[in-house]
């Protein structure tokens, strides 16, 4: 009788078990993982080369990803992140601090620290962080803070502005930018929100706006207008999240990208985006992906500014320069 009890509370435990796996499937889907293979790009990217985006993810059994996520990467581990670097040839990394773990910045912490002379970090941070805990970050390599604008904007095409700017003061001594992630085509008054704003502002993607609207929209130019007056940067990574093509090289983001340079090249600067979570469908190889930049600038003496001088401005590499000489 025991027994025949038993095997009716497995028979019950085992859908309930399904259903929940099922469930946070549903809530935090499962990524693809980046192409595994490494091979070299045709292009030569030179001295101080950096790759301005790419997150770590993992080990998860250190590191555990929020319950809060919207998607689950497969572990992207530092080991494989720097085989990809000699890969393709470059040398210094800027590491972004991915959605999946919130605040806690531990794993980006923990990767900075490994080499502190070619690695940058952005950090996600609460509003009220203290003067003490953004100098330790600064110590640890944090030259930005990332907000996710996709979430926070208050409601359809306006920012917190008010949260933003009160940020942006804190960390504004420091020498750093605010990272948004967020559509430009969402915010129409984007210049006027960020005219006058404190420090300045990074956007990714090229924008992050489905090429089909083309580079007449109304947010993009006022982003072009921002970066013709240095006061806003943008990367250009990511053309498979915009691009209506499903593989490379993505040619209806070159009119996008040519824009952005002739708006003012030297506030360009580049990403693998690395390891390309949630996209979905065809995966690219990051060679591929670094090789499109022979496309979008031609112009070898624009390249490397925007491989090597553009970020040596912006995430302050330039003081390890210093500090080795």
């Amino acid at each position: 009788m025991k027994l025949k009890n038993l095997c009716v509370v497995k028979l019950i435990s085992i859908p309930r078990l399904l259903k929940t796996l099922e469930s946070n499937l549903n809530k935090h889907p499962l990524c693809q993982p980046p192409d595994q293979v490494l091979k070299k790009p045709d292009l030569l990217v030179g001295e101080h080369a950096t790759d301005c985006h790419a997150h770590i993810c993992g080990p998860d059994s250190i590191y555990p990803y929020s319950p809060n996520r919207i998607y689950t990467p497969h572990d992207a581990l530092l080991p494989q992140y720097i085989e990809l670097l000699k890969s393709l040839g470059i040398s210094r990394a800027v590491l972004v601090q991915p959605s999946i773990y919130g605040n806690d910045n531990r794993a980006l912490l923990n990767a900075l620290q490994t080499d502190p002379v070619h690695f940058r970090g952005v950090a996600v941070v609460d509003w009220d962080i203290s003067e003490n805990e953004l100098e330790h970050l600064h110590h640890s390599g944090i030259r930005g803070v990332r907000c996710n604008i996709v979430d926070l904007a208050e409601e359809k095409g306006m920012l917190p502005i008010s949260k933003l700017r009160y940020l942006a003061e804190k960390i504004a001594p420091l020498g750093w930018h605010i990272e948004f992630l967020m559509h430009a085509n969402e915010f129409p008054h984007l210049y006027e929100d960020l005219k006058d704003f404190p420090v300045p502002v990074v956007l990714g993607h090229l924008g992050y706006l489905k090429t089909e609207l083309g580079i007449e929209d109304i947010g993009f130019q006022n982003l072009l207008a921002l970066m013709r007056e240095e006061r806003a940067w943008v990367k250009l990574t990511g053309p498979y999240r915009i691009s209506s093509e499903s593989q490379p090289p993505y040619a209806d983001t070159k009119i996008f990208a040519r824009a952005l340079l002739e708006a003012n090249d030297r506030q360009i600067v580049w990403g693998s985006d690395w390891p390309h979570v949630m996209v979905k469908g065809f995966m690219p190889n990051d060679a591929d992906l670094l090789d499109i930049l022979q496309s979008w600038a031609p112009d070898p003496i624009q390249r490397a500014n925007i491989l090597s001088n553009n970020p040596a401005r912006l995430y302050q590499f330039i003081e390890s320069i210093n500090k080795k000489v």
